[in-house]
């Protein structure tokens, strides 16, 4: 039999563009290698599937560095207010959270995935789980359909590939479609982990006296060989057995992977500052005056609460200053460097963790090779791509997925099109 449109992978993505292509065609083949369909929105936003993000469309593009603009476009044509919509329509009340987020109402990602299974059922939609895809079929840079690891040979008019990265591989995205795009005259830019845990072989790191802290509300900054900041983001953090993580840590994770290519390997330099609203100086004048003002009491104790204690007494170890010693009797040379410890106490990392262990995906098919519009390869006649497998990669907060559903639904809709 052949098909009006195949796709293949079952994730955001994946669905998106099988219910786009099923409101326009017959006959809709959707077709995934895993036993179920929508694994990884299942386990988004901690289970609770952060469908998208409110903020005004030049803000997504902002929170999505890996060639954001490239959705300009598709934007123009199907947006987060359309998502949405979709949802709404589909019965899946959302609600607002901070920064924009937006999840179900029930909090639960399973209803995010019926809903979109419903809409399948609806549409007649045919699924086939279970099944690998070996390849792509090509002929005279044509898509011509895909053949399974079973042997099947399934013909189709038009093939989006929905397959994802190489991030989060329990849910099936193992990178399977790098070798099939390529094979259809796509370029692969280089992969690598962003939205990951950063390593560090800091010798507190080593010997976990941090482990388990987490700074609240810390600025962190990415800093280049010459000392100067590449990017700074300003949430919490987490010290762990192995380096840092925690929201600020996985937005500068990219940075880290790009400044160590430039810099062959060596280690990056980190600056954290619990005090983002003090520089070194005016940090300094407050702990002296608060040092003056309770001058026979522990040091400890006149600093207290202007960071979390055990990161309070850590730095002043660093400083060589003892928790118990009258403030009175500190140097202000050793006020000095603990103001410079509380503004930007710096830190090497050497690494991040394996981009299986990455929330997203960094490189993928160069989007110069897709329509904007469409999705539409332009290497390959009839070929659709969408999702992860684009070099589009943003933060955390619903971007992702976003990026991923508003391609899907540009591909599935053109590729019915076609």
């Amino acid at each position: 039999m052949k098909y009006d449109v195949i796709v293949v992978g079952g994730g955001p993505s994946g669905l998106m563009a099988a219910i786009a292509a099923g409101e326009k065609k017959e006959s809709v083949l959707l077709i995934d290698k895993g036993n179920k369909l929508g694994r990884k929105l299942a386990i988004s936003g901690g289970g609770r599937c952060n469908v998208t993000n409110r903020l005004p469309i030049d803000e997504i593009i902002k929170h999505i560095p890996g060639n954001g603009r490239f959705l300009y476009s598709a934007f123009s044509v199907f947006n987060n207010e359309d998502i949405i919509r979709f949802f709404e329509g589909l019965g899946v009340a959302l609600k607002e959270e901070d920064h924009g987020r937006m999840f179900p109402v029930s909090d639960k990602a399973q209803s995010v995935v019926d809903a979109l299974l419903r809409r399948l059922g609806e549409l007649k939609v045919e699924i086939r789980t279970n099944a690998p895809v070996k390849e792509l079929l090509v002929e005279d840079r044509s898509v011509t359909g895909i053949e399974t690891e079973s042997g099947d040979r399934i013909l189709a008019d038009a093939v989006v590939l929905a397959v994802g990265g190489k991030s989060v591989p329990q849910t099936g995205s193992t990178g399977d479609g790098y070798p099939w795009v390529q094979k259809a005259g796509h370029t692969v830019t280089d992969l690598f982990p962003t939205e990951v845990p950063l390593l560090s072989s800091e010798p507190f790191i080593q010997n976990k006296s941090l482990q388990g802290l987490a700074l609240r509300d810390a600025a962190v900054s990415v800093l280049n060989k010459k000392g100067k900041t590449i990017v700074t983001h300003q949430m919490d953090m987490l010290f762990t057995h192995f380096g840092l993580s925690g929201p600020a840590i996985l937005r500068c994770s990219q940075y880290v992977v790009k400044e160590m290519k430039k810099q062959k390997g060596a280690p990056v330099t980190m600056h954290i500052s619990v005090m983002p609203d003090q520089n070194a100086e005016s940090a300094f004048q407050m702990l002296f005056k608060l040092a003056k003002e309770d001058a026979k009491k522990a040091v400890k104790n006149t600093w207290k609460g202007l960071a979390p204690e055990r990161y309070l007494h850590f730095l002043m170890e660093v400083n060589e200053i003892d928790p118990d010693q009258q403030a009175g009797t500190i140097s202000s040379e050793k006020i000095r460097g603990m103001a410079k410890a509380l503004t930007g106490f710096e830190m090497k990392v050497n690494g991040t963790q394996s981009i299986e262990k990455a929330f997203v995906t960094g490189g993928g098919v160069s989007v110069k090779e897709i329509e904007p519009k469409t999705m539409a390869s332009k290497k390959c006649d009839g070929l659709f791509l969408c999702g992860e497998l684009l070099d589009i990669h943003g933060y955390t907060g619903g971007y992702n997925i976003t990026s991923a559903l508003v391609t899907g639904r540009l591909a599935g809709t053109n590729a019915a099109e076609k």
